[in-house]
């Protein structure tokens, strides 16, 4: 109906299997050169009805994601353009050289929505989820010890309400909320970046709302899917700190103290995820990124001052 000019008889659709989404994903192609994506999302879930607005508030200030065709919102169904099937994970065993080129590629995508002015997000604000505050970040801590340390390591309930008790994450949690807030992605990690002819695009930002940048930059450079080496990381850093510089932004001198927390932060949310996904919803080749995370997550808490009960149960876990 929409698309007539597709001969249906020539149309291959093919399933993507990817992620952990409750949405649905099929590839449409009529030639090499020509074809889109098809979306269904659950109605019920109110993140995914807001998509099409992110997507297209993204357009409009020059951040690169894909183009929407056309939404049919009573549906649930949702076509857009056909980016290709390479993510920057894709790149990972590439050289450095390539894959430095793409990460910076990213960098700037989101540093240009980090970088909107507050007046310019307010017209987002009803069709984003709740803002980052203390109550979230406590929820990510919880999902960890609930999911990660009980449910995949088996800590017992009194020592994992031990230490979800320790006032230290409380006041991390009070901290990170304290703070000025941007629109972030929150999902920023190595297989929501499709590299195309060279340049990165954002997917996968239904749950864009106001946060903290270093939150974006967290989930990018400790990346559980993706092994970056300190020297890497610490590339990276200085572009997105440089480009900040550039476009009038400052940067505070607790920036590394944030981008440690927030990279706890993420981390905890990720790896609960990960034995949600694995063990409960049955997508177990989750469970295999378990160790790259924990082992980020170790060295992370290992430089949080108050958290000392913490970083020793994972350095025995």
């Amino acid at each position: 109906m929409h698309f007539p000019r597709l001969d249906v008889g020539q149309i291959k659709i093919t399933p993507i299997q990817k992620g952990g989404s409750d949405r649905k994903f099929y590839r449409i192609r009529r030639a090499a050169d020509q074809g889109l994506i098809l979306v269904k999302y659950n109605l019920e879930r109110e993140e995914n009805r807001h998509y099409v607005e992110i997507a297209n508030f993204l357009a409009k200030h020059g951040i690169r994601a894909p183009e929407i065709y056309f939404h049919d919102p009573a549906e649930g169904l949702i076509w857009i353009e056909d980016l290709g099937e390479r993510d920057l994970y894709s790149y990972q065993h590439e050289s450095w050289l390539v894959r430095c080129a793409f990460y910076e590629s990213a960098l700037d995508q989101i540093i240009k929505l980090h970088s909107l002015p507050e007046s310019v997000c307010a017209e987002m604000k009803e069709h984003l989820p709740a803002e980052f505050n203390a109550a979230l970040y406590r929820w990510e801590q919880k999902y960890f010890f609930d999911n990660c340390l009980g449910r995949y390591f088996n800590l017992n309930d009194s020592k994992r309400k031990e230490l979800a008790a320790l006032p230290g994450l409380r006041e991390m949690a009070k901290h990170l909320a304290s703070l000025p807030r941007v629109l972030v992605h929150r999902d920023f990690q190595s297989q929501n970046i499709i590299i195309r002819n060279g340049q990165a695009y954002l997917i996968d930002f239904q749950g864009m709302r106001p946060g903290l940048a270093e939150y974006d930059l967290a989930s990018l450079l400790y990346d559980p899917y993706v092994k970056l080496s300190d020297a890497e990381r610490a590339e990276l850093i200085v572009y997105y700190r440089d480009r900040q510089l550039e476009n009038g932004s400052t940067i505070d001198s607790d920036f590394d103290f944030k981008l440690r927390i927030c990279a706890m932060q993420r981390l905890m949310q990720a790896l609960g995820a990960y034995a949600i996904l694995g063990l409960v919803k049955g997508h177990k080749h989750f469970l295999q990124h378990i160790p790259n995370a924990l082992r980020s997550l170790r060295a992370a808490v290992a430089t949080i001052e108050n958290l000392q009960p913490l970083a020793s149960l994972l350095a025995e876990v």
